[in-house]
């Protein structure tokens, strides 16, 4: 038992409460020291990666790939693959904005509720879900398009096919999100300027339905929801806004003006929203209830993905153009860069693994193809 955790336990038998500002700031770590760092093989576009709930099993959105694969967190090896059946579809070139030939079934982001992993499907309007034991729905809906899919079970050496429903959202549908309580999930549509609310269900299958539609001014893309404070932020990356919604009344409630080519966002504690802008190369801490920048700072080019750690110290930023990782301890007043982690092959995904004592930032790299796990030491 760490000393600290002695302290806690002596207290809480004479009447304290652990939960006292002086306990929590010495209880949690305050540093990273990188430690090792390793590539493991997955398939070509790598869109986005994301932990199970229980962090023992990673997913890797291959979007080029056309795939999913789940890899082990303690061995660092694949032990599922599902390789979509693909069926021709339009697509976008985000350089001309014209369409183009592509696949329906190129998976982009993910989020995991009741056990159930779903995924937005760049070219196929909606999101599927996919339960995580892989095997079919237990009832299937007319009213609904379905998917094929093999898996392939590497640990067991065993092939499936099973078939998974696609729920319509909006056209090039991007980032989704839950509420905590699991009730309700989001959905940004990119070339539709929407966002989707779905009701979900943890016993029939689909699991969802959509309920409702809000529109947006321009393109929106990342979604933050603050479930303390029922508002969920969206950024409208083909503009300079992002949009609050009314998490009781499912209404659009206001918006705020912010740098141009907000990207991602994440709901921080005390109030505030951490936004990459993509364009300028920038992150920002912004004041969820005024829209008031409180700080920012410099990134690589090309900043995508967010995410902060448990304590929410440290931010990790993955950077496209710059083939690297930035990682900025967060202070009540700045940020403070500790490191630019050369990563190679255009880095889009990340998802954060932790225990007591370690932390690894998995991150998906685009062209190359792989993931790179960076391991961190953690320094109370």
């Amino acid at each position: 038992m760490k000393p600290y955790q002695s302290l806690i336990w002596i207290l809480s038998m004479i009447g304290f409460s652990s939960s006292s500002n002086v306990i929590r700031e010495e209880e949690t770590y305050s540093g990273l020291i990188l430690e090792k760092s390793q590539i493991l093989p997955s398939a070509f576009g790598v869109k986005a990666v994301l932990f199970n709930p229980e962090g023992t099993k990673l997913y890797a959105l291959n979007l080029e790939g056309g795939s999913i694969y789940e890899f082990s967190q303690s061995e660092k090896t694949i032990s599922k693959k599902i390789i979509f059946q693909q069926t021709k579809a339009q697509g976008l070139d985000y350089r001309t904005h014209r369409t183009i030939s592509s696949f329906a079934e190129k998976p982009v982001e993910g989020c995991f509720s009741h056990k159930i992993l779903w995924v937005s499907f760049h070219n196929a309007g909606g999101i599927m879900p996919i339960s995580t034991d892989f095997l079919p729905l237990s009832n299937t809906d007319k009213n609904l398009s379905y998917t094929k899919a093999v898996v392939i079970d590497l640990i067991n050496q065993r092939k499936d096919t099973i078939s998974l429903p696609l729920i319509k959202t909006g056209k090039t549908p991007k980032v989704i999100a839950k509420t905590a309580d699991q009730n309700n999930l989001l959905v940004s549509n990119w070339s539709s300027n929407t966002i989707s609310l779905l009701k979900l269900n943890d016993t029939l299958a689909p699991y969802g339905k959509k309920i409702a539609s809000f529109n947006m001014p321009s393109t929106p893309r990342g979604i933050a929801i603050d479930d303390k404070n029922n508002r969920s932020y969206i950024t409208i990356m083909g503009g300079n806004k992002i949009i609050v919604i009314n998490n009781k009344t499912w209404k659009v409630e206001r918006s705020f003006i912010v740098p141009a080519n907000p990207r991602h966002i994440l709901a921080g504690n005390d109030s505030r929203l951490f936004v990459s802008f993509n364009a300028s190369a920038k992150i920002a801490c912004i004041d969820a209830r005024t829209g008031e920048i409180l700080f920012i700072a410099k990134t690589g080019l090309q900043p995508r993905t967010i995410v902060l750690s448990e304590n929410q110290k440290f931010l990790f930023v993955t950077c496209y153009g710059g083939n690297s990782v930035d990682i900025f301890k967060i202070t009540s007043r700045a940020f403070t860069r500790i490191y630019t982690l050369s990563c190679t092959g255009k880095p889009v995904g990340i998802a954060i693994y932790e225990n007591e004592d370690k932390l690894e930032a998995w991150v998906g790299n685009y062209i190359a193809g792989n993931l790179k796990v960076f391991t961190f030491k953690k320094v109370y």
